[in-house]
């Protein structure tokens, strides 16, 4: 998941390079929403991981 935060990170400067506002605004946002989730589930992750006995 969080390959795709970069390739629609990497898209946003592209197209703003390039003067496509609309579509970088909607790529960077794509990209911070994807960002949010990988966050959550990570956290998640680590509080309801799977534990291995010592």
């Amino acid at each position: 998941m969080l390959w795709y935060v970069w390739v629609f990170l990497v898209i946003a400067l592209i197209a703003a390079v390039f003067g496509f506002g609309g579509i970088a605004v909607g790529a960077a946002s794509i990209a911070k929403i994807l960002f949010f989730i990988f966050i959550v589930l990570f956290v998640l992750s680590l509080f309801f991981g799977r534990r291995t006995p010592i």
